[in-house]
């Protein structure tokens, strides 16, 4: 899933950014609400992470705004947790909201929670043949045998699964599986999908369609 982290503290951007990339998520970030609005004119974020009290626009215009357009599902952050201001937050249109300080297990579950409320929803289990992938686990199988797959392999691999014999574009992938940083003319994707393929093993799984991108084999 593509998250956005808005956060001024930039210590604590970068803690909550590594955890989150840990549980597979991609995330980018921003430090003030203007580059957060600017960031979501561009990507289509799963989630937007969104703490309140930001500068140059507050986390409440922010959160007004991204309601307005309901392109991504939002979890308000506060250093408050009065009543009043999770009232207050959902008020603005927030979908969830979280107190600081917070359980990184409980912020994970909240982001999962949320991005499956802004996509259709999948199994808890991926299956195509005799591969099994577990998105919460993050783990693989072909065969029964654990596969040691890098975040990225596993990312594209769940993105295929996901979309159940569907062509999947190198352009999607790349949007939705690297973050900000992925220089859009790489062939990031392509590399990782050999090496996926590679450690798949016979008979091949994924194929390749040429000029539209690349699909679980039928």
């Amino acid at each position: 899933m593509r998250v956005l982290l808005v956060e001024d503290e930039q210590p604590l951007a970068s803690y909550i950014a590594a955890g989150l990339r840990k549980h597979g998520c991609v995330v980018d970030v921003a430090h003030d609400g203007q580059r957060a609005l600017d960031k979501c004119d561009v990507t289509p974020y799963d989630v937007v992470v969104l703490d309140r009290d930001l500068p140059v626009v507050h986390g409440d215009t922010v959160c007004r705004r991204l309601a307005q357009r309901g392109a991504a599902r939002v979890l308000m952050l506060t250093a408050s947790g009065a009543v009043s201001d999770r009232v207050d937050g959902l008020a603005l249109g927030a979908d969830d909201y979280l107190g600081k300080p917070f359980a990184f297990s409980e912020l994970v579950a909240r982001v999962r929670a949320l991005a499956r409320r802004s996509t259709p929803a999948s199994p808890p289990v991926l299956r195509a043949r005799d591969v099994e992938l577990d998105p919460s686990r993050r783990t693989a199988e072909r065969g029964g045998r654990l596969l040691s797959l890098t975040p990225k392999e596993l990312g594209v691999l769940e993105r295929l699964l996901a979309a159940d014999g569907a062509v999947v574009s190198a352009e999607t992938l790349l949007d939705k599986v690297w973050d900000e940083h992925a220089d859009p003319f790489t062939n990031a994707v392509r590399i990782t999908v050999s090496t996926l393929r590679r450690k798949l093993g016979d008979p091949p799984l994924i194929e390749t369609v040429t000029g539209a991108g690349y699909r679980i084999a039928p």
